[in-house]
């Protein structure tokens, strides 16, 4: 596990070791500077030996109703370019990063899967309609911001480009698109909005896409490359 917080990458590591029993370790590390991606990309090497897998994850998610300021910075016409920038550098620079890193080594190697996730706003530009509070102006509204569909639609792009560029050194390249998951976070109003949106009328939960990845990872999807695994209750299909 990569994260730029090493306690947090810590606390997940525990998770994974006390429920499933296995090994699971942890790095501090900003995946938006190479120096840091090479130091800990020989770490992992000399720790584990080899590496066979990546699982690309990193993104900054705003959440609608997070306001830092007077304004709501998450609209677009507020919207904040440094925040932009930040965005997009852990989200695309960042997973770029370690796809060149990690997949070049498995192309040296003649086998490895990578696995980049995106989401089904991958796909779709985001329904605004489900985030109105009827107590705020216009101007206030919560909405999702446009950099989280501009950098999962560009994650889709890089998921391509790189199958293309990895696919004769038998490294697999592939997109896991998965929908909202519900959580105890969520207010009651907004989970009924988006249930509105998908026809199997109901969120994801939380172990929803647990096989996704284990198929992705495993010789059961060796024909998959340059695939999109989009797993979204059918949500993207059109209107219900």
């Amino acid at each position: 596990l990569l994260d730029i917080d090493k306690g947090k990458a810590k606390i997940q590591a525990k998770s994974i070791i006390d429920s499933y029993g296995v090994p699971a370790r942890y790095y501090k590390c900003d995946i938006t500077l190479y120096k840091e991606v090479y130091k800990i990309f020989d770490q992992v090497l000399k720790d584990l030996g080899r590496i066979d897998i990546l699982i690309n994850n990193a993104a900054i998610d705003s959440k609608v109703e997070d306001k830092d300021t007077e304004k709501n910075t998450s609209r677009f016409e507020n919207f904040d370019v440094n925040n932009w920038l930040n965005e997009f550098n852990v989200g695309i620079k960042g997973t770029f990063i370690c796809t060149y890193v990690f997949g070049s080594l498995m192309a040296e190697q003649g086998h490895g899967i990578i696995i980049n996730i995106g989401s089904d706003l991958s796909f779709i530009a985001p329904n605004q309609k489900i985030y109105i509070n009827k107590n705020l102006k216009k101007e206030d509204q919560p909405v999702k911001p446009f950099s989280y569909s501009v950098i999962k639609h560009s994650i889709l792009g890089l998921s391509k480009y790189f199958s293309a560029q990895f696919a004769p050194y038998g490294v697999r390249v592939n997109l896991l698109a998965p929908a909202g998951v519900w959580n105890n976070e969520l207010t009651n109003e907004f989970v009924s909005k988006l249930k509105e949106q998908v026809p199997m009328n109901r969120m994801a939960n939380v172990d929803d896409y647990k096989g996704c990845i284990q198929f992705l990872s495993s010789d059961a999807s060796s024909y998959m490359t340059g695939g999109n695994l989009l797993v979204d209750g059918g949500r993207t299909i059109g209107s219900v």
